[in-house]
């Protein structure tokens, strides 16, 4: 071994290993392909004369996403891990490029409906495969890196859409959305698979008994994750409109400060949990969620509304990763795709819900700005209180 590859293998974790790399690499293009778009579909669908319909952007694709979270995990359970992310990619790819051809509100919606199916796959297999390729004690880590790409991919891609949109119109952001999420694909088909005993896929992969839709043993996870995104279906829905109210030109600006607020504490939230315990660290993650979105429902001036944007971000960047690793440790290996969907059902869940009922509060009137965001801090703050209900062997720590 050479000098410089010791070196190294002392700065780096022992899983930072190329297929890593080129999984986190994929996130981030996966991450940025679908978020790019996201600022500009509010504005998008009113020009299409939906402006009532807002609250749908985001609840429709989260439907579809969960909805689609059971077959996600069984088929990376069953078939592997590599086909789910795939399928996942290859849609986020296909409606991208049908946003230009299909004008109507009603087919707008329902490409959203059918957007959905990219979050549903992808993230569930990407977290199965992480999983099989880092040791025990440093998962919380591990799902920090990983997460800390996707975040990145969360950042690039409203800012870059923004300015794509800007400069040179909304259909050519749909078709660079398109071809950030065909290379993503291209991208991961060189890993190797992890599962071990793979089947064939086959109907029956595609007939769910009651058990196999959730796993029970990462319930409270599941739970604690559904009353922190919440806020999450909030400001995915109404920040777009806040954002133009409070007079920034670049809807996707509150996105990318929320976002790069959020990389370096996932990193150490997740080492925090690794050595501490989540639930430690989930307490902290949703008090700072509860603080953020107060901040945010008090802001009158631009720079109070991108201050608030720093402490939501960096609320996320230490519930992603500690929530992504609790479920890992409470999972059985055989039922991890299980385990990790249902996590994923309650993420959608929660911004579903939390897009859907900011829409229908919000109603497209200024008045409603503070009370909308409030529901985000009650919503925090229920998580934190079920947090301390949790017995102390649920809080693994390592």
């Amino acid at each position: 071994m050479s000098r410089t590859s010791g070196k190294l293998n002392r700065i780096l974790p022992p899983f930072f290993t190329l297929n890593f790399f080129v999984l986190c690499l994929s996130s981030f293009l996966f991450f940025a392909s679908f978020n790019m778009i996201i600022p500009e579909l509010p504005f998008y669908l009113s020009s299409l004369g939906g402006e009532d319909y807002k609250g749908l952007i985001i609840s429709l694709f989260t439907l579809t996403a969960g909805l689609s979270r059971p077959f996600s995990g069984k088929l990376a359970d069953k078939i592997g891990r590599i086909p789910v992310m795939v399928f996942g990619a290859i849609v986020c790819f296909v409606i991208s490029m049908l946003y230009p051809v299909i004008t109507s509100v009603a087919g707008f919606l329902l490409l959203r409906f059918i957007h959905g199916f990219s979050t549903g796959f992808t993230p569930t297999g990407t977290s199965a495969f992480v999983a099989d390729i880092v040791p025990f004690n440093r998962r919380g880590e591990a799902m920090g890196i990983q997460s800390l790409f996707g975040s990145l991919g969360m950042a690039a891609g409203p800012a870059a859409g923004g300015y794509i949109a800007a400069e040179y119109g909304i259909n050519p952001l749909f078709y660079a959305s398109a071809a950030t999420a065909i290379l993503s694909i291209l991208i991961i088909l060189r890993l190797k698979e992890t599962l071990q005993e793979k089947e064939t896929l086959a109907l029956h992969h595609f007939k769910l008994q009651r058990h196999e839709i959730i796993e029970n043993r990462v319930l409270p996870p599941s739970l604690v994750l559904f009353l922190t995104v919440f806020s999450f279906g909030v400001v995915l829905t109404i920040i777009p409109d806040y954002s133009e109210y409070l007079g920034i030109k670049n809807k996707g600006l509150f996105f990318a400060v929320f976002t790069l607020s959020s990389l370096g504490i996932r990193i150490i939230a997740g080492k925090a949990s690794d050595k501490y315990g989540r639930i430690p660290v989930m307490k902290v993650a949703t008090l700072s969620m509860a603080l953020a979105m107060l901040i945010i429902a008090l802001a009158d001036t631009k720079l109070m509304l991108l201050f608030g944007g720093v402490i939501f971000g960096a609320s996320v960047g230490m519930n992603s990763p500690t929530i992504s690793a609790w479920t890992i440790d409470l999972s059985l290996d055989k039922f991890r795709g299980r385990a990790l969907a249902t996590m994923y059902i309650a993420l959608e869940a929660g911004i579903g819900i939390g897009a859907i009922t900011s829409g229908f509060v919000f109603q497209n009137k200024v008045e409603n700005f503070f009370l909308v965001f409030s529901l985000g801090t009650i919503t925090s703050l229920l998580a934190f209180i079920y947090l301390l209900t949790i017995p102390k062997n649920q809080n693994i720590s390592l």
